[in-house]
């Protein structure tokens, strides 16, 4: 029997139901072995019926942990805590649905590669309203990728990791990162370090509504800037920052340069824009410029 623990934070969304009755529908492989654990950070316990609700018929064991507030590292600790002694932890955030074969084929994946570690893309859904050239380039969605021809990172978006006897088990994520976010993204660089091997699974999807509130240029930048403020923590040491920042500083402004070319098309324009800002955002880290909060206000992740 291979068991595994699926993991995942929540905080203020009555979505979470959605997200657990997809997990309660998977096409499981024979032999496995299912758990879910549910950590909510909010301080009024605010997840706890929804997740008892739609935990009410569930066909495996759900636990609801309350591990609060506004910190998200608290929260995926406490998950992390409560896997025990699971073959896998596999992990979701609160608003996406998993695909039927989504936890299957990460498992296959693993076992085909012998890897340690399998992330799969977690794609955007928009509504009619969203812009064209927004839902174009499908800047919500998640997709991991490689860095030089291998996978050094990934995100709690849409993963499994290999844990029962691993030396890994000891990590945990970052409290002071807890709050700005990133901290999934140092986290699995931590477990590369250690020793674990990472892949990727583009058929292993799961799904995301993209909130009113982040269909704008304004969140995405946002959000890329501090991606590539989480993207620094690959580099260690001050030569290693230096060569980083270096790198990134010369992407900038090429994509600076990019936008300028391109002001009169949105599409071409944003793209630069949001990619410069990627690039800034890993400067801006490797000098060690403090994140802005987002954990705990409302619209995390």
């Amino acid at each position: 029997m291979t068991t595994v623990a699926i993991t995942l934070c929540t905080f203020r969304r009555p979505g979470v139901a959605d997200t657990l009755r997809s997990i309660f529908s998977l096409e499981l492989p024979k032999g496995v072995d299912l758990r879910v654990i549910v950590a909510d950070n909010d301080t009024a316990e605010s997840g706890r019926a929804a997740v008892e609700g739609a935990a009410a018929d569930a066909p495996c064991p759900v636990t609801y942990l309350h591990a609060p507030a506004g910190n998200i590292s608290i929260a995926r600790n406490a998950g992390l805590d409560h896997a025990g002694d699971a073959d896998w932890v596999a992990f979701l955030d609160d608003d996406e649905v998993a695909d039927p074969e989504w936890l299957a084929r990460l498992l296959n994946c693993a076992a085909e590669t012998g890897s340690d570690a399998v992330f799969g893309p977690s794609i955007a859904e928009y509504d009619p309203g969203a812009p064209d050239w927004m839902r174009n380039g499908s800047y919500h969605s998640n997709i991991p990728a490689s860095n030089a021809g291998d996978v050094i990172t990934g995100h709690t978006c849409n993963a499994l990791v290999r844990w029962k006897g691993k030396a890994w088990r000891d990590i945990r994520f970052d409290l002071e990162r807890g709050r700005s976010g990133g901290e999934d993204t140092a986290y699995f660089f931590w477990l590369h370090r250690a020793g674990a091997r990472f892949a990727l699974c583009p058929e292993a999807v799961v799904r995301e509504v993209v909130e009113p509130q982040r269909l704008s240029l304004r969140w995405l930048a946002k959000r890329k800037f501090r991606c590539g403020q989480s993207f620094s923590a690959s580099a260690t040491g001050r030569s290693s920052k230096l060569r980083l920042a270096a790198a990134a500083s010369a992407k900038a402004s090429a994509c600076a340069l990019g936008a300028a070319a391109n002001l009169l098309s949105a599409e071409r324009r944003n793209y630069w824009l949001l990619r410069g800002l990627l690039h800034a955002g890993v400067v801006a880290g490797c000098f060690n410029i403090r994140q802005t909060n987002i954990y705990g206000l409302g619209d995390a992740g």
